[in-house]
């Protein structure tokens, strides 16, 4: 290793891309070719189910998001339950 390789100097650190994700595989590209495209797909139908936002079972609004595993929060009529695991029933 010189003094002009990446790494070994301080001013010319080791760059560090993070993963993206594709137009086709959506949220599961993070994963690349590992686990079968069927097993990938399952995931990324949930993950965009969980994503969105959903409709209130109090106010009847389109604003409830996900907070944690089961636990729901209604940006509008500010109200905090928990639900269905990955949607809301």
């Amino acid at each position: 290793m010189g003094p002009d390789d990446r790494g070994s100097n301080p001013r010319y650190p080791i760059l560090i891309k993070m993963t993206t994700k594709t137009k086709k595989a959506k949220a599961s590209g993070r994963f690349g070719v590992r686990y079968g495209k069927t097993v990938r797909n399952r995931l990324s139908k949930v993950e965009e189910k969980q994503r969105k936002k959903q409709k209130c079972p109090f106010c009847e609004k389109l604003g409830t998001k996900r907070i944690s595993k089961a636990l729901w929060k209604c940006e509008k009529c500010n109200k905090k339950f928990a639900s269905g695991f990955y949607h809301l029933k």
